[in-house]
């Protein structure tokens, strides 16, 4: 792999995720800049350039990736165009970050994987969770044996409609599977599946049952699932994104033989740790833009070649276990 002295990024897609989560990271880290950002529609791309500070901007993906002031390409669109995007800039020779999951199928993402190892490029994908503090925490405790051994795995969530869902003539491409892969569980659970496969090593089997309660789109609104780790570890999760208001849930509970451990996957309450010292609750705060850990990983891995575990392989695995429990095949 080449190293790179200065990494030189540009951005396909200028999306909300880039305003706060991950945009601003990339010229945070020393040796890190953002040179040319691209949008299909002129004007937003423009508009993102010159409130970002960005010199160059583009309304073409191959344009951008032809910039010789880029050296790096950061992939923020739906799901279904990362796979096009992540191949032509990697046969281009250029390292790829690309938002998560990545991509809309197991089969793309193998596609993904192929390219890489065929053109020596490395492919990183944005699971920042591993990285955060809160849940660093979380693998802390598991490792110290404050609840001993785990003997099982649940996952919980469940959540209202948001307000675009009931507009059927203007739905959001999260519920578009021929964009997004799937439905809400598409972009949502593969951060809680990521997680657990960084605590517990791969998950190889996985079952699920799928269905829309709701009626305000045609994919899955309600998921159930069973899966295995290749330890033995069984866990099981259930999703349901048209609940009510009281129902509203996002926990991962942890159970062993020797105590509990809680956590939320996307609104960082405190750690909850049961075990025979009593209950205690443990907060712990995130950096401002949440992918700055991950992104500083990236860039000392094309500088430095300092081993960013966050790839396209173990991203891979994400979408088996999501198209597994969809019956996707």
């Amino acid at each position: 792999m080449a190293i790179y002295k200065e990494i030189r990024w540009g951005f396909i897609g200028c999306g909300e995720v880039t305003e706060k989560k991950s945009g601003p990271a990339f010229s945070l880290i020393p040796g890190s800049s953002v040179q040319a950002v691209m949008s299909r529609n002129r004007e937003k791309a423009q508009s993102y350039a010159l409130r970002h500070g960005i010199p160059r901007w583009y309304n073409d993906a191959q344009q951008l990736i032809n910039d010789p002031n880029v050296n790096a390409i950061y992939i923020a669109t739906p799901p279904s165009s990362h796979a096009t995007y992540a191949i032509m800039a990697m046969k281009s020779g250029k390292p790829v970050y690309v938002e998560k999951p990545l991509a809309s199928s197991y089969y793309d993402c193998q596609r993904i994987n192929h390219t890489s190892e065929k053109t020596h490029v490395p492919c990183f994908v944005a699971y920042y969770r591993r990285y955060l503090p809160y849940f660093l925490k979380v693998k802390e405790l598991l490792q110290q044996g404050a609840i001993g051994k785990v003997i099982s795995v649940q996952i919980r969530f469940a959540c209202p409609p948001r307000d675009l869902d009931y507009n059927s003539t203007s739905l959001p491409w999260r519920v578009q599977r021929d964009i997004a892969g799937g439905g809400y569980f598409y972009d949502l659970a593969p951060h809680q599946i990521d997680l657990l496969q960084e605590l517990f090593g791969p998950i190889v089997h996985a079952n699920g049952f799928s269905t829309n309660r709701g009626g305000l789109y045609e994919t899955e609104d309600t998921v159930s699932a069973a899966f295995q780790f290749a330890d033995g570890l069984t866990g099981s999760g259930s999703w349901c994104f048209v609940s009510h208001e009281s129902a509203r849930t996002d926990r991962i509970e942890l159970i062993g033989d020797k105590g509990q451990l809680c956590f939320s996957v996307f609104t960082y309450e405190p750690i909850a740790l049961h075990n025979s010292e009593g209950r205690q609750e443990i907060t712990v705060p995130n950096p401002e833009h949440v992918q700055l850990p991950l992104i500083k990983n990236i860039v000392e891995h094309l500088q430095k070649g300092d081993i960013c575990t966050a790839d396209s392989i173990s991203a891979t695995g994400v979408n088996w276990v999501m198209d597994r429990i969809l019956g996707k095949f």
